[in-house]
């Protein structure tokens, strides 16, 4: 990646990283890289979600993008993957959404899409970034060439109306609870899943700028899953911030995550011989129980590495329809471009009304094995090297013959902070716990010599 886009566009503190002055520069940036020689004046779309900053970006990247000529039809509070998809149905040139997800509310983000709705390649990214770091002229337009600023909220309806059309049949007898987060979904939410026919109660859906994420929503579920607990209502549903991710709660307030939802998805598919190729992609983080339940109906999993753009680029590759993460991004292809949280729901809803099942029931034909995951803080010079160290070799070569078929253990660098991910999953909690905590101590060690100047022990292939 370049010097200001991330695995997931750019994101940082509003007013501290990612300021009005930068947001109105990659405005002019991307417009000018996405409108090229267009031979027409470009057109660009801009969702946002409902944090307090989000208002002062969207300004300030609309009057970038009309600066050089193009023009800005603004959404409104929407979730992110409906401007991916109003780009697409619009022939917009681009859809921008200003949005952090799931982070907390002082962070805020830009995400750029192309106009075939996918995210930008690492080339077009490049480009922008090098008008932005780069010495390139902003030609600037004067006159009636500079570009207009329009409202057409129409698009959140619109985009309603299409993910309804994707359901196999109405929700009509189902109790739900829906947290929206308070945030991009609070409103669409309300539009997408009475008009099915559910009997639905919202929490979570005042926002007031400041409350996005606080305690809710699919990263935060405990108040979801205590209403659930209550025995009157049949499932509950979590979106997260600018609701690309969605959770399920069961009847008894037990989570179903995004590899269960998927999988069972996965099965509803194949039996109605929709899944191509009998097969979908899950990440390497995904459970363990996944895989038990594709490989008991013959189905292919394919694995990427974490990351719903991961996902998306193998599904793109071997030409999947379905793939996603635990955290909940889902990705279904024959609808959407991106993960889609409300999109998910819908499809999960079905299925279950289909099957005449309670939620606990269906979550139960996915098992999920107990899985521990200790984060050991490790510096980001040592971070993508630390597991071909000799010893750190060893102690997961040893936690592997130990585990043998009946468990799993991955080591893993993050991507945007100085960190390695200790993940272990097996039948037995306490062993998994204990045997996590066991390799993180080996790694931390070996940082912490590392830090101190000490050499680090040769890898086994230097030894050989």
């Amino acid at each position: 990646m370049g010097k200001l886009f991330g695995t997931d566009g750019i994101r940082g503190v509003a007013n501290v990283e990612l300021t009005c002055d930068l947001a109105f520069r990659v405005g002019q940036a991307a417009a000018m890289v996405l409108a090229g020689a267009t031979g027409h004046r470009a057109r660009f779309l801009i969702g946002k979600d409902t944090r307090v900053s989000s208002d002062m970006l969207e300004s300030a990247l609309a009057a970038g993008i009309v600066s050089v000529g193009a023009d800005a039809a603004l959404i409104g509070v929407v979730p992110t993957p409906a401007v991916a998809h109003m780009t697409i149905k619009t022939g917009a040139d681009a859809g921008i959404v200003i949005s952090a997800s799931h982070n907390a509310m002082e962070f805020n983000g830009i995400k750029i899409f192309s106009n075939d709705g996918y995210k930008l390649s690492d080339a077009l990214e490049e480009q922008i970034e090098t008008i932005l770091f780069g010495s390139v002229a902003i030609p600037l337009k004067t006159g009636a060439e500079v570009g207009r600023i329009a409202r057409w909220e129409v698009g959140m309806k619109e985009y309603c109306n299409d993910i309804k059309y994707t359901a196999q049949n109405n929700l009509n007898g189902l109790k739900l609870l829906i947290d929206c987060a308070n945030g991009a979904a609070y409103q669409t939410a309300k539009e997408i899943f009475p008009a099915l026919y559910a009997d639905c109660t919202f929490i979570h859906d005042k926002p007031d700028g400041v409350n996005i994420n606080r305690g809710c929503g699919s990263t935060h579920l405990n108040s979801l899953r205590e209403l659930m607990r209550s025995g009157e209502f049949d499932v509950g549903i979590a979106f997260d911030g600018d609701a690309d991710r969605c959770i399920a709660v069961d009847e008894t307030g037990e989570i179903i995550d995004g590899d269960q939802i998927m999988a069972l998805c996965a099965a509803d598919l194949r039996e109605r011989g929709e899944l191509d190729r009998d097969a979908f992609v899950a990440t390497v983080m995904s459970n363990l129980g996944l895989h038990r339940f594709a490989e008991e109906r013959e189905i292919t999993i394919a694995t990427s590495p974490v990351g719903d753009r991961n996902v998306l680029n193998l599904m793109q590759a071997e030409d999947y329809i379905l793939g996603g993460e635990q955290s909940g991004h889902v990705i279904f292809k024959k609808y959407s471009t991106t993960g889609d949280g409300q999109l998910t729901a819908v499809q999960f809803l079905s299925l279950l009304k289909r099957r005449r099942m309670r939620a606990s029931e269906l979550r139960a034909e996915v098992p999920k094995f107990p899985q521990a995951l200790v984060n050991v803080n490790v510096s980001n010079e040592l971070k993508d090297t630390i597991a071909e160290d000799r010893d750190v070799k060893a102690a997961i070569r040893e936690v592997s013959e130990q585990l043998g078929d009946a468990g799993r253990i991955l080591v893993r660098s993050s991507g945007t902070e100085p960190i390695v991910r200790v993940m272990v999953e097996a039948e037995d909690s306490e062993q998994v716990r204990a045997i996590a905590e066991h390799v993180a101590d080996i790694i931390a060690s070996v940082a912490e010599a590392a830090a101190s100047g000490e050499v680090p022990e040769e890898t086994e292939e230097e030894t050989v």
